[in-house]
């Protein structure tokens, strides 16, 4: 005889299976896994090929239990950020082969958590830094991947805090270590990151130049920066006229040519932090070469590379710093930009967005219960 059950003690709370009773043996069972038609499925977006948004298709998988030391979490928010768009179109080194699910920074809630998790029960706020599969409404975890986040803060406001705030705190603080009354650049100080800088400068009490467009120019004046209209103003001369002794610090998240053009313009000993994606291997490979080679012309400039993905060898400083900057938010000393909410059905839309150059801030994904 066979009937279908649920909620049987050794198989999944959201799975039916079939329970057959075998011949000649009396209240003995076999389970076997249900057909997937009774098995509960979740939403996530895949990059099919390489190329524009419309490559971003919606496409459903079955929830699973989570494994040992696993967590699965219900995604609440996640950031549509550049590492998205690049690796999409094959921009960078490191970019995974497709099909891949795209998302690399993300707030969300613990639904269940496997055999040996320690630190997190169901109903915790948690962030991640997962680089892949945030773009979907449930995310697989190691429990050693995740971050406590206070339940008062708005995951909303929260998300942006967990790459581009991370990045934008460790450029200046870890690799930079600035201090009150220094003078920075900040090339590209309009985005998401960009924007992070601004609101973390202001907090240092540095004197900051930015540059961008001259529609955005008002975001980098609201943080107490100096504007520059990189489409009417050579930057090189206007920061040449303005400091001619030379800025203390460079924040590059844009790479390229910026890099050679700004490198004069840092003061003697001062310091260019690089943070953006080179783009290629070779390119990795060439600021790399650059930052560690001593250049006896270079009258004491260095060049230092920033890289969020160093969280998977050193993981005590991120959680450090992860900390600080919730905190900081939950006290109101920072004020993440957010220029769009999108439903996560709308992933392509979003991305399109950003790949025209209008964004102001960040842009973030949400699930339809925090859209109400």
């Amino acid at each position: 005889m066979c009937v279908f059950m649920r909620n049987a003690n050794s198989i999944s709370d959201s799975e039916k299976v079939i329970c057959c009773t075998r011949p000649g043996r009396r209240s003995s069972y076999d389970f076997v896994r249900a057909p997937e038609r009774y098995r509960l499925k979740y939403k996530h977006i895949v990059v099919v090929k390489r190329g524009p948004p419309e490559n971003l298709r919606i496409q459903e998988c079955y929830l699973r239990e989570p494994a040992a030391r696993e967590v699965r979490i219900k995604v609440l928010v996640c950031s549509v950020c550049q590492p998205d768009v690049q690796n999409r179109y094959g921009r960078s080194p490191f970019a995974p082969k497709v099909p891949y699910e795209p998302g690399c920074a993300m707030v969300g809630v613990v639904d269940k958590v496997g055999p040996g998790v320690l630190h997190f029960v169901p109903g915790a706020r948690v962030a991640a830094y997962p680089a892949f599969g945030g773009y979907a409404e449930y995310l697989y975890l190691p429990e050693s991947r995740l971050v406590p986040v206070p339940s008062s803060l708005d995951p909303i406001e929260a998300a942006p805090v967990v790459l581009n705030y991370l990045t934008a705190y460790q450029s200046l603080h870890r690799r930079a270590r600035v201090k009150a009354g220094d003078r920075v650049l900040i090339i590209g100080a309009s985005g998401g990151c960009g924007t992070a800088f601004l609101d973390l400068g202001r907090l240092a009490g540095l004197k900051m130049y930015g540059i961008a467009s001259g529609s955005k120019s008002s975001i980098v004046s609201q943080f107490g920066a100096i504007p520059i209209d990189y489409r009417k103003e050579d930057f090189v001369e206007v920061l040449r006229r303005a400091e001619p002794h030379g800025v203390d610090f460079i924040f590059d998240g844009m790479g390229g040519d910026y890099i050679h053009r700004a490198f004069p313009l840092l003061r003697r000993d001062g310091v260019l932090v690089e943070y953006g994606n080179p783009g290629s291997l070779r390119a990795t490979l060439c600021t790399l070469a650059r930052s560690l080679l001593p250049n006896p012309l270079s009258n004491g400039k260095k060049l230092k590379i920033y890289g969020a993905g160093l969280v998977l060898f050193r993981r005590k400083p991120f959680l450090e710093d992860w900390a600080i900057l919730f905190r900081w938010l939950a006290d109101g000393k920072i004020q993440p930009v957010i220029s769009g909410r999108f439903p996560l059905l709308e992933a392509a839309q979003a991305n399109a967005l950003l790949e025209e150059g209008k964004v102001v801030g960040n842009l973030v994904l949400v699930m339809p219960d925090l859209l109400r």
